[in-house]
């Protein structure tokens, strides 16, 4: 690799693309694979999302390529969806520590992620503003939605530029939350249950994603994380015989025979992905891999 006084992130990953080795070779073979996606139009393109990416500081670039319709899917954890909202109502994450003392942070009714802190009220808020935000939908929510239909009315209903569902409802690109249970909106959803109508069927969604794949021309994902959202991804491209083209970035290991520590090549096995040159599992950090990836991306597109 050779570095020159001035040079870009495009022109420092070209340098790492170049040497075709380790995880510069596949850093720069994953700027690669998404640019022909971003620039080829028969690419349906799926973003995944598990892991903190919208409190570690990603929701600004994923809200962009959202907006620019650089991504036609979103598959998103339940956590990350509670975080967009979080955000979009106006409160904050707060920088801390990993050297936190946790019972101090309790009494000061904060949490942490990492070294992320995130306080009580913002989440008492979340509470109410999903409450109103189901109150308002009564009517279609007592014949059952689903959980891509909430979320797309919750787009409506937000007032934040910068929102990740606020884009999407607007660009009518579609968010499915598999785990949307498994967050506080999935709390919240069940005990506004307990005193209002409401049917979520989630079968809806999976029908969806299947008419999607099904009939698109070629499919192509970039999973950041891996979990539920990477399964679901992959798992409905069995529809389309595998994913097209992939990228992976993860800190997951493959020892213990975790999906999300699988590279992507395990996936062609089970026809989830396509053989062939346009996989790429890069090991790191997404806060610090993804911007850079974009940023190379977007200096060869524009």
């Amino acid at each position: 690799m050779r570095l020159n006084p001035g040079m870009s992130i495009g022109q420092l990953v070209e340098q790492m693309g170049r040497t075709g080795v380790l995880g510069a070779g596949k850093l720069g073979k994953a700027v690669n694979i998404i640019t022909e996606m971003f620039m080829d139009p028969n690419y349906t393109v799926f973003l995944a999302l598990a892991g903190p990416m919208v409190p570690g500081g990603l929701r600004s670039i994923i809200s962009s390529l959202v907006r620019n319709r650089y991504v036609d899917v979103l598959v998103a954890s339940g956590a990350n969806i509670t975080h967009d909202i979080i955000e979009a109502l106006g409160h904050k994450h707060l920088k801390g520590t990993f050297l936190a003392n946790d019972e101090k942070l309790r009494a000061k009714k904060l949490g942490r992620i990492g070294d992320i802190y995130v306080k009580q009220d913002a989440f008492e808020a979340l509470e109410k503003a999903v409450y109103q935000m189901l109150e308002g939908m009564r009517e279609q929510l007592s014949h059952g939605s689903s959980i891509r239909q909430i979320l797309y009315e919750f787009g409506l209903r937000l007032n934040d530029p910068e929102a990740i569902l606020v884009n999407a409802a607007e660009q009518n690109i579609p968010v499915f939350a598999p785990g949307l249970l498994d967050s506080m909106i999935g709390l919240h959803f069940w005990t506004f249950s307990q005193l209002k109508k409401l049917q979520v069927d989630p079968l809806r969604d999976l029908h969806e994603l299947a008419d999607i794949v099904s009939t698109a021309k070629k499919t192509g994902a970039i999973i950041l994380g891996g979990g539920l959202p990477k399964h679901h991804v992959l798992g409905v491209n069995i529809l389309h015989d595998g994913v097209d083209a992939a990228v992976q970035v993860t800190l997951d290991r493959p020892e213990a025979g975790s999906f999300s520590g699988a590279p992507l090549e395990e996936a062609v096995s089970w026809r989830k992905a396509k053989s062939g040159e346009r996989l790429a599992t890069v090991i790191g950090d997404a806060t610090i891999i993804f911007p850079l990836m974009v940023a190379a991306v977007f200096e060869k597109i524009h």
